[in-house]
């Protein structure tokens, strides 16, 4: 059974950085378009940055542009969002979703991924 497994969430500085990861077991990455979302309690869910099945398009939401970098690792089935500069308002549970159709791009509309890893929360503070 395909499975997500999101991790790296964790209390840091604002200023500091984190390295999230979404594993995949049961499927290969690579043929999907991965996005990275975040929510708070009372918020709708938040896209923040999608990578494309081949790597070439990356997006993000405007919150995080040059602070977020989004990457794929084949060899271990992983991607990644490597976040710098965090702020408190960073502060949310980050879940990485897959989409299964087929798209040239990728989109941060969370109704569009059909798979989800279970969260990990991300805390910026003092």
């Amino acid at each position: 059974q395909a499975q997500l497994v999101d991790s790296g969430g964790d209390l840091v500085q604002p200023g500091g950085s984190l390295r999230l990861s979404c594993k995949a077991s049961g499927l290969t990455l690579e043929h999907y378009a991965i996005g990275w979302f975040r929510q708070v309690p009372g918020k709708e869910r938040e896209g923040v940055s999608c990578i494309s099945t081949n790597s070439i398009y990356t997006y993000y939401g405007d919150s995080v542009k040059g602070r977020f970098t989004v990457s794929r690792d084949a060899a271990k089935n992983t991607v990644y969002l490597q976040m710098n500069s965090l702020k408190p308002e960073d502060t949310a549970v980050y879940y990485c979703a897959l989409e299964y159709a087929y798209r040239r791009s990728c989109t941060l509309t969370p109704q569009e991924y059909d798979l989800w890893g279970q969260g990990t929360q991300v805390t910026v503070s003092s």
